[in-house]
């Protein structure tokens, strides 16, 4: 057998020690194939056998909840305007497609409760709060209009304020803390220690982390010690995601969710 292809068995059986494999979650849908945060790039995550899709999502200034990742709609739509200062209406006019190719021309800026209903059974989405705890009534909201059941569900955030209020405010999904491995200029990385008592603090289910040199075997097994599910993103490369996997972490999100299933030999999580 193969050198390369012994190693795709061993980290497979490696990941499927505890009885669940490594979860691919899609970032922003198949975004290297797709506009990212629309429903086309979340439908292709799904036919590209990802087992969670990940996206960003905000209010508008009607008070309604849509994916998109940045502050205002410049860079996928070409108008420079801020979200907030935009209503549904006035948003689902832009083209947010149309620059990542002319197939996609005439893509939407889609609501939280039309990025649900692609959901199929068994499968999560990571659901991440650009914005504060204001957002959460509507969130719930939405949440419970929808069909998907609490397990298929998890809010994530850089901000921990709101990963606090989304377990106040529903206890039942899982929320994960959403934080940068890599130091701002003039600011000291945070230790493992520091974020897993921020964690407990907010109440967190989990870590979400960029995967890097700072990320260790070590490192890992403290968030593990302290029953945190521990996520990456974003990964794009074949050494990077096997590391990951190696230290044991619960899911890995990347850009190319079936090149990267195809290339660690994994197979397709069962649904449940």
């Amino acid at each position: 057998m193969p050198v390369a292809a012994i190693l795709s068995c061993a980290l497979s059986s490696a990941a499927a020690e505890s009885g669940r494999p490594v979860e691919i979650i899609a970032h922003r849908g198949a975004s290297h194939d797709a506009p990212e945060n629309t429903v086309a790039a979340l439908k292709l995550a799904w036919d590209q056998r990802a087992d969670a899709g990940e996206f960003d999502v905000m209010l508008s200034k009607d008070g309604r909840i849509v994916a998109i990742h940045d502050a205002d709609t410049k860079r996928v739509a070409g108008v420079d305007r801020k979200v907030v200062d935009q209503t549904l209406d006035e948003l689902r006019r832009l083209d947010v497609g149309a620059w990542k190719g002319k197939k996609f021309a005439g893509e939407r800026i889609p609501t939280l409760d039309e990025m649900l209903a692609t959901v199929p059974p068994g499968k999560r989405v990571f659901i991440e709060v650009k914005c504060g705890p204001e957002i959460m009534p509507e969130l719930d909201r939405v949440l419970r209009a929808s069909r998907l059941k609490p397990e298929q569900v998890v809010v994530i955030s850089f901000h921990a304020d709101v990963v606090a209020a989304s377990k106040k405010a529903r206890p039942d999904l899982e929320a994960c803390w959403v934080v940068s491995l890599k130091p701002a200029k003039g600011k000291k990385l945070p230790t493992g220690e520091e974020l897993i008592a921020t964690a407990a603090a907010i109440r967190a289910d989990g870590l979400d982390l960029s995967a890097s040199k700072a990320l260790d075997e070590t490192f890992a097994r403290k968030v593990k010690k302290a029953r945190l599910k521990l996520y990456v993103w974003t990964v794009n490369e074949l050494p990077l995601a096997r590391r990951m996997i190696e230290i044991g972490v619960d899911g890995i999100t990347t850009d190319r969710p079936a090149w990267l299933r195809e290339e660690l030999g994994m197979k397709t999580r069962p649904q449940e």
